[in-house]
Formats: structure tokens, C-alpha cells, sequence
């Protein structure tokens, strides 16, 4: 399939899954039209990158819809300058988005071996302003805090406070939590107090 196939399969799915679904970030938008989501499923499934919906991907984990990553990515509200924790490498989709919004991203995986395939694949991209880490995510990567914002791609049972506590005090946090039931929930700062909202009934792999 050629590359005009494929931008023309990101052009249909920012115009159709994303903006008229009401993501309004032209950013987001943008940032989406530009990363090559075939890239970051397995091979067999690259027909299906641009369709409404998760896919599977290595050690039984998943990519997520496009509209689940733009929403998260725009509740972050970058503006260019932040420095990002991600838990939750997996395929390296979310962190290539990631990657061209913000400063630096931070993503911590503990599957080694998806980390490293999510590794070859940014590098392919010429994406160079990401770190990659392997490591339990419940801890973060505190050695690289403090963050400006943070963005988890599994789902806690409740969310952990330790992550929190490496954001800066302007940070701003997105996550699925639950186990039956998943929500999307955000942390923000208010008057030095962290306030959590919910929004969106979610369905994401476990953090494990």
C-alpha cells in the first residue's frame, strides 16, 4: 500500500472519528494526521490501523482507538514545552503523539520486549525526544521528576499517588482507573490541591 493510501486512510479517520467527534485541538488534530499508525500495529492487522477501535498487539496487550488517544492527549492541553511521564509504552503509538506535542516524553514499559520493538519504531521515525524506560509504572520514573504532565495507557484498580507526587505543581494528569468498570479520570491542581475528575467510561488492558 502506498503512502498516499495511508495518508489518505489518517485524513479520513482525523476528520471523521476525531474532529466530528468533537476534538477540537488543531494540534491534536495535526499531530494525528502525522503519525503513521501502521507502524505500530503487527503487520497482519495493518489493514485495520485507521478503524474505529482497538487492536491487539504483543504480550497481550493493545493499541488504543484513535478517538481514546486523541481525547487523553488533548485533556493534557500541551502547548509545546512540558516534559511528559507516560506509563504504558506498548506499541509506541500514544508516545509518538506524544512526542510531537510535547518537549520530552518519559515512557516507562515494564515488558522489555515491547519496549524495545516501541524503540525501533520511533527511531525509524526519526523521533528522538523520547526516553524510554523499563519498569514497574505503579512507580513512575522519579529520577526524571518533576513532570508537567502525566498519562497512563492501563488501568490501576486506584490510581497511584505516588505518580502524583512527580508531577510539578502546575502537573496535570490523565487516566483510565477501575476494574469492572474503567473511567477516565483527571488531576488537576487547584489552589495546591490536587481535584480529580471523571469523564468518560473507558475500557483499557490492566496496569499490571
Amino acid at each position: 500500500m502506498s503512502a498516499t493510501f495511508w495518508e489518505e486512510r489518517r485524513r479520513e479517520m482525523v476528520e471523521r472519528q476525531l474532529a466530528g467527534r468533537g476534538i477540537a485541538d488543531p494540534r491534536v488534530l495535526a499531530a494525528m494526521a502525522q503519525v503513521p499508525r501502521e507502524r505500530f500495529v503487527p503487520e497482519e492487522l495493518r489493514p485495520h490501523s485507521y478503524d474505529d477501535g482497538p487492536l491487539p498487539i504483543a504480550a497481550g496487550q493493545t493499541i488504543s482507538q484513535p478517538y481514546i488517544v486523541a481525547y487523553m492527549t488533548e485533556a493534557l492541553a500541551l502547548r509545546g514545552g512540558e516534559r511528559v511521564l507516560e506509563i504504558g509504552t506498548g506499541s509506541g503509538y500514544q508516545t509518538a503523539v506524544l512526542a510531537a506535542l510535547a518537549r520530552e516524553v518519559v515512557s516507562v514499559e515494564i515488558v522489555p520486549e515491547l519496549s524495545r520493538a516501541a524503540g525501533e519504531r520511533l527511531r525509524g521515525l526519526d523521533i528522538a525526544n523520547v526516553r524510554l524506560v523499563v519498569g514497574d509504572g505503579r512507580e513512575g520514573f522519579p529520577a526524571g521528576a518533576p513532570y508537567d504532565r502525566l498519562l497512563l495507557t492501563a488501568a490501576p484498580a486506584e490510581f497511584p499517588a505516588e505518580l502524583l507526587a512527580q508531577l510539578g505543581p502546575e502537573g496535570v494528569a490523565v487516566a483510565p482507573v477501575g476494574v469492572d468498570r474503567q473511567w477516565l479520570v483527571h488531576y488537576r491542581k487547584r489552589r495546591g490541591e490536587w481535584v480529580c475528575e471523571t469523564s468518560l467510561a473507558v475500557a483499557f488492558v490492566p496496569l499490571v
